[in-house]
């Protein structure tokens, strides 16, 4: 019968090993003897060889797969042919031979490491560099890494191993100075972020010039990422990301037998271990410079798990990114609503695909109509409701007032009462930064919104003391979400497509920006914290405290453009315009993350602070929604927004600049 590949690998592997050891034996008789070789017995050399392929047994030598040769595998080697010069000269001794010298035992072990060690090395070095077994065709494409450290390494490792070569790293760019002039698999790095121009300008004198630079650190930095944007847009160089260091995806070279237990695998399995390369464009989240918060997975699978959960809003971009979190978490029910029949069948279906084992509903509904939102709450029985239905855009809201507060708030009251009353554990709210010190409809309803959960949980923490629970209300504030919809960053790549300009409504406008999932990662995690009450203060939750995400530094929508601009290969001002159109109405140049009044309260959750904005008492405030729902039923616009003003007391209202248009935020 024939043999397999693998198996053929091994008989070659052992045969090679053999020849090597056979050799090994008169190389150390002739560096113990002090470069004299005496006529030698044949069986020394093949004393040698069974003395080697005993002591490789335990190490598994002839499975070695010499291509992926590792510092593992030429230590096992060592110890292989330490205890094989051992055995040989043990044998000697106890069939009453003298050893050649006393030196011999240590040159027949350093023998062995040399002849069997020696082709490894020359044939992963070989193999690595690709002088043979490629396929002709073009080369591989110049790149220039930016990132000096482990992930550079392992991105050079997953280059040396790509098969044909797509990849040819000319030089590497540290981040800092420390280490400029040092190689990392013989890859120098040729200097760092702020000389970068002048490394392009050696590499173009030198004719290695970059087709492309490849960005394999997590974090630059907001300065270094303006100069990695400058340089490659002033030289037309494509500007990638390596894969992330945690997603880097096994190369299918050698995939061992599944039937061969774990332990016999050997180097095979070490094949699949070897990254395969995916660049991507940098796109408008890598410019935040966010690191990733560590989040608490197995809390939220225990909050999520085996329980039935409600997402409002389920088709908007919070909403979507909820439902398909939560999905992945295993609950006994999803049941997605949205007033959108479009936006729900998409969820939905992506839902279908990406997890089918989930048994779900998808109901088309307005949470301003309270009979519908309580019948549909009071049949299924949602143990947990996440409600991110909401009207958000500032100055559609202030167009449309009534619209706003009827959704916002007053759709925040029925979802909250039905939930409630149909006996579930929390609702989480979504809420946003224009809540504080609002000058919109929209940021105003919000904080209105605010305040009805937040009376509610303190009602609800008073009942538990008092051994009556009732439902949690947990409140997460946060700013913009970068790409969602109707946000600045659709309109901006809208407007590139079409050449542009670019429009910002001033040239000082500033907003706070994370991702949809890092936002929705830390709302499951505020969820976590909220319902437990774990590493929060008491103080904060005595007062109806509420979470405000670690939104980091605001970020000017003018330089967000720019940078937009560069990431396509453009120049701002020269290639594309920037056009200023003036404040509209009920925007503001500075988002906030908390009032001047609630500074902000440190939890033991990373990226998780608490505020304690003023509260009132739930009859209160739903008496006042009761009235502006009415007044909004009635179309008495004046009459809703009075109530408004009167229980949101620095709400604001700004008006328009005249010369103000549709434009980035």
């Amino acid at each position: 019968m024939l043999l397999r590949a693998p198996s053929k690998r091994i008989c070659v592997n052992f045969l090679v090993d053999s020849g090597m050891a056979a050799l090994a034996t008169p190389l150390a008789l002739w560096i113990a003897l002090s470069h004299s070789l005496p006529h030698a017995e044949p069986w020394y050399a093949i004393g040698g060889v069974v003395a080697l392929q005993i002591a490789g047994i335990p190490f598994r030598l002839a499975r070695q797969f010499w291509r992926f040769a590792s510092i593992q595998d030429l230590v096992a080697l060592t110890c292989a042919s330490m205890i094989a010069a051992v055995l040989f000269s043990g044998s000697l001794a106890i069939l009453g031979i003298s050893l050649p010298s006393m030196s011999f035992p240590l040159a027949h072990a350093f023998s062995f490491v040399a002849m069997l060690g020696a082709p490894r090395v020359f044939y992963r070095a070989v193999r690595g560099t690709g002088l043979f077994g490629h396929a002709a065709g073009a080369g591989p494409e110049r790149v220039l890494v930016i990132g000096a450290g482990h992930a550079a390494d392992l991105f050079l490792r997953a280059a040396s191993a790509e098969k044909p070569p797509r990849h040819k790293v000319v030089g590497l760019v540290a981040v800092g100075s420390a280490n400029v002039g040092r190689l990392i698999q013989g890859v120098p790095i040729l200097g760092d972020l702020s000389t970068l121009g002048d490394t392009l300008d050696r590499l173009a004198a030198e004719g290695s010039s970059p087709s492309a630079l490849v960005l394999v650190e997590d974090s630059l930095g907001a300065a270094a990422t303006d100069k990695l944007l400058d340089e490659a847009g002033r030289r037309q160089l494509g500007l990638l990301r390596a894969t992330a260091l945690a997603t880097l995806k096994p190369a299918t070279q050698e995939v061992a037998s599944p039937a061969r237990p774990a332990a016999s695998r050997g180097m095979q399995s070490r094949a699949t271990q070897n990254p395969a390369i995916e660049l991507k464009p940098l796109l408008a989240e890598d410019l935040l410079d966010r690191a990733q918060v560590p989040l608490d997975r197995d809390g939220m699978a225990r909050l999520i798990q085996g329980r039935r959960v409600l997402v409002t809003g389920a088709g908007g971009t919070i909403g979507s990114e909820l439902a398909k979190q939560v999905a992945a978490l295993g609950p006994d029910m999803l049941i997605l609503l949205d007033n959108g029949e479009f936006a729900l069948w998409q969820i939905d279906l992506e839902l279908s695909e990406a997890h089918p084992a989930v048994p779900r509903r998808a109901l088309v509904a307005d949470i301003r109509d309270e009979a519908r939102i309580r019948a549909i709450i009071m049949e299924a029985r949602p143990e947990l409701v996440f409600h991110a239905a909401a009207l958000k855009h500032v100055p559609l809201v202030e167009s449309n007032p009534l619209e706003g507060l009827q959704t916002n708030a007053v759709g925040t009251k029925n979802v909250a009462d039905a939930a409630r009353a149909a006996g579930a554990l929390a609702m989480v709210l979504i809420s946003t930064d224009k809540a504080v010190n609002p000058t919109s409809v929209m940021g105003a309803s919000k904080r209105l919104a605010e305040q009805y959960c937040q009376a509610l949980d303190i009602a609800a923490r008073r009942a538990v003391q008092a051994g009556q629970p009732l439902m949690r209300c947990v409140t997460v504030r946060f700013g913009n979400v970068l790409g969602s919809t109707g946000s600045v960053v659709p309109l901006f790549l809208r407007q590139l497509a079409r050449g542009g300009p670019l429009t910002v409504t001033h040239p000082d406008m500033q907003r706070y920006f994370m991702t949809v999932r890092e936002a929705v990662g830390l709302v499951l995690q505020a969820s976590v914290a909220g319902v437990s009450d774990a590493g929060l203060p008491e103080s904060a939750l005595a007062e109806g405290g509420i979470f405000v995400l670690d939104m980091g530094k605001p970020v000017k929508i003018v330089d967000l453009a720019r940078q937009i601009i560069r990431l396509a290969g453009l120049r701002p001002e020269e290639d594309v315009q920037i056009r200023f159109t003036g404040l509209r109405a009920g925007e503001k140049l500075h988002e906030e993350m908390f009032h001047g009044t609630e500074p902000p309260v440190p939890t033991s959750h990373q990226g998780l602070l608490m505020a304690v904005p003023r509260t009132a008492d739930p009859a209160i405030v739903g008496r006042a929604l009761q009235e502006i729902a009415t007044a909004c039923r009635a179309g008495n616009r004046g009459g809703a927004l009075a109530v408004l003003a009167r229980m949101v007391p620095e709400f604001a209202p700004t008006k328009a600049s005249p010369q103000a248009s549709f434009s980035g935020d």
